[in-house]
């Protein structure tokens, strides 16, 4: 307990000076609870962008290039992203707990590429351990337009309901099936589906006329990186991206398959938070390909 002796009294009140102005750079949660607001502050930078280091592809794809060895992988990649996105497995086998960045935790237990449909996914990560992992969110896969679309909104809408109570936000990721067309129209419906249903963030793919499907949905919307393309392409990709509306960029493949991955993630931050352009950016990347890889 405090001396009660001793202590200055207090005189300097600011009489007259207003409140300051603290506007919340999150896209559509301006009125978000404090601890929502608090987590998604550890996900997106003060410019309301951020990048994220996807590393959950194992749980359906198994060991695929560059992600062999995530303990040797990503512990030096994580200075360079604001958001790590993997399984509970992998963060607690592989990454220190040390790491002081934001988590988004893969939460859906999804059917493996050896299915033909792997649109049927189930409640993965209970919310107790969520909140156990120190979780910045919760990523819940989504098939818009499948057999498993009911199974998915339903998944969903349990992490939804979770994360209202609890002030975890929610990661909404658009999976594309093999039936699905990668189009304005599709993207624009998925989305909004998802934001709607009361996803806080959505990742989704880039797509032609993507300033449309930003601007429709109502919260952030981050761009996943997909299957590997040059890395010059990539930078066009993000640089594109966050030009027509997105807040940021979820890559995977795109960093770890790079012939160096410090490097691109390196640049892909002069794109997302320095507004470099692509050229820009991908001169950097083949300067310090030979310093840091």
């Amino acid at each position: 307990m405090a001396d009660k002796e001793g202590n200055v009294l207090a005189k300097d009140y600011g009489i007259g000076i207003a409140p300051p102005e603290r506007p919340f750079p999150v896209k559509g949660h301006a009125s978000a609870g404090w601890g929502m607001q608090s987590r998604l502050g550890q996900i997106f930078a003060d410019d309301g962008r951020t990048i994220m280091l996807a590393f959950d592809h194992g749980y359906i794809m198994g060991s695929t290039a560059g992600l062999e060895r995530l303990d040797l992988t990503i512990p030096p990649l994580m200075q360079y992203a604001d958001c790590l996105m993997a399984t509970r497995g992998a963060l607690r086998t592989c990454i220190p707990a040390n790491h002081h960045k934001a988590v988004a935790l893969r939460c859906t237990a999804d059917t493996s590429v050896l299915k033909d449909d792997m649109s049927f996914g189930n409640v993965g990560v209970e919310i107790e351990d969520v909140i156990r992992m120190n979780a910045s969110c919760m990523a819940v896969q989504c098939f818009v337009g499948s057999a498993g679309e009911l199974d998915s909104l339903r998944n969903l809408s349990y992490y939804v309901n979770m994360g209202e109570r609890f002030a975890i936000p929610v990661l909404g990721v658009v999976a594309v099936g093999k039936e699905m067309e990668r189009t304005t129209r599709y993207f624009s419906l998925a989305t909004r589906l998802l934001a709607e249903t009361g996803a806080h963030i959505i990742k989704t793919y880039y797509c032609d006329n993507f300033e449309q499907v930003t601007a429709a949905c109502p919260v952030p919307i981050v761009i996943a990186g997909g299957k590997k393309i040059p890395e010059r392409d990539a930078l066009e990709m993000a640089y594109r991206a966050v030009n027509e509306g997105a807040a940021g960029v979820d890559m995977g493949r795109n960093v770890l398959q790079a012939a160096a991955p410090k490097a691109m993630l390196r640049a892909i931050r002069m794109v997302v938070h320095e507004n470099a352009t692509p050229e820009a950016a991908y001169h950097a990347y083949e300067l310090w390909q030979k310093d840091v890889d």
